[in-house]
């Protein structure tokens, strides 16, 4: 007996329908694709691209290798030279830059160059220049009799490396690292501030972090249960700030908190505070950390209420009907199922907190800086490289804290609404 061939399925054109399905769907994701190319563009332009900037910014500096092309291909053909005794052919070089920056008026750009890991040396690098073209051989006396510190090995070693397009000069810098006449070491105490500050950074922001938690929470939660209509006039208050500057809502701590602000007044009023003995709380890190937390507050309590909405209230009545305390519902019961809103928000406060520059300028004075406002510092006035060195270290060390969380909670556990 013959076996039944299977029937083939096909369209209404006579098509298979295993090919004109798939079609279909490639057709469906080229559409979706093509939905989400703009968003994709948006976000290529606007945070890979600046970011990848600004990694390869923190690598490289050209001010001195295009100054002293001379130097660079003398450092290029004598890698292991000794900085403590250079031979004459690496100052008749020197001195041949020298001369060509006095001509090109590159002079101060090489020297802020050099500067960075050897200080001193824009002076240095100006007298020389001025005097290069009056110099005769032999260039190494000639220099050293003008000055002595041309002979430094540090600055040997500072110019070799600033002789290089690429370098991880600047993360050696960020790491309190000093150039010295042995290479690379651990900096005095007074001049280790950068990994100081990333510590001051990540310490006030953890307490900012806390204070939010604590201060949010209660209300997230009068935020859940309260009948609608009061629920809702609060979620106003909450969402208030977001309406108004931030600017504006850091100035006015400013007129709160400092010695002749309304809260000292009233201290002083109710007689818990002398007069003479006004409180300081404007220009230092107490001003920082309560104008810092006043700003952040929304964005912990709108993770919590996200959370807390969907919690049915039957699951506490059924612990206390089972003979359950207040306080035993709450941390076996009602916590528990809190945790997901809980990382959401200390881990974005915590992230913003991080990077906030605008309120710790205005109101932190020079105790209540952070690592952000020394990165705008060197952007705008002294160091880009170095900026970016610190906003890469900064970068990682958040990327960091995102690995670890992941590793002991899990990413897939956030739950921000």
């Amino acid at each position: 007996m013959a076996e039944a061939t299977p029937t083939l399925l096909t369209t209404a054109d006579g098509r298979p329908l295993k090919a004109a399905l798939a079609e279909a769907q490639v057709r469906a994701k080229r559409r979706a694709f093509l939905l989400v190319l703009p968003l994709l563009a948006f976000v290529l332009l606007t945070f890979l691209v600046p970011i990848g900037y600004m990694l390869k910014r923190s690598f490289e500096h050209d001010g001195f290798a295009n100054s002293a092309p001379a130097l660079r291909a003398w450092f290029a053909e004598n890698p292991g030279f000794d900085p403590a005794d250079p031979p004459e052919a690496a100052y008749a070089a020197l001195v041949d830059d020298l001369a060509r920056m006095q001509v090109e008026r590159t002079t101060g750009i090489a020297g802020t160059r050099v500067n960075y890991s050897v200080s001193g040396t824009i002076s240095l690098f100006k007298a020389g220049a001025r005097a290069a073209a009056d110099l005769q051989p032999p260039f190494k006396e000639a220099l050293l009799a003008a000055d002595a510190k041309w002979g430094s090995p540090a600055l040997w070693r500072g110019m070799e490396s600033a002789s290089h397009v690429y370098t991880p000069e600047f993360y050696l810098v960020a790491a309190d690292r000093k150039l010295t006449d042995e290479g690379w070491a651990r900096g005095e105490d007074k001049e280790r501030i950068y990994l100081y500050l990333f510590f001051k950074t990540f310490l006030i922001s953890g307490i900012i972090t806390v204070l939010c938690l604590l201060l949010a929470f209660p209300v997230a939660h009068l935020l859940a249960t309260l009948p609608m209509a009061k629920s809702a006039l609060l979620m106003i208050l909450v969402l208030l700030p977001f309406w108004t500057s931030l600017l504006v809502r850091t100035t006015s701590w400013i007129v709160l908190l400092q010695e002749q602000g309304v809260v000292n007044n009233m201290l002083v009023a109710m007689g818990l505070v002398d007069d003479k003995g006004r409180l300081s709380m404007m220009y230092n890190m107490t001003g920082t950390i309560v104008a810092m937390t006043h700003v952040l507050l929304p964005f912990m309590i709108l993770p919590l209420y996200s959370v807390m909405k969907v919690i049915p209230p039957s699951y506490a009545r059924a612990a206390r009907s089972l003979g359950a305390t207040s306080w035993t519902t709450f941390r076996r019961v009602y916590l528990p199922q809190t945790l997901p809103g809980i990382a959401a928000g200390s881990l974005l406060v915590f992230i913003l907190a991080v990077g906030y520059y605008i309120t710790p300028a205005l109101v932190g004075g020079a105790d209540g800086q952070l690592i952000s406002n020394l990165i705008a510092f060197h952007m705008s006035k002294s160091n880009w490289s170095l900026a970016a060195a610190i906003a890469a270290m900064l970068l990682a060390a958040i990327l960091a804290l995102y690995w670890i969380y992941d590793r002991l909670v899990g990413i897939d556990r956030l739950k921000f609404g």
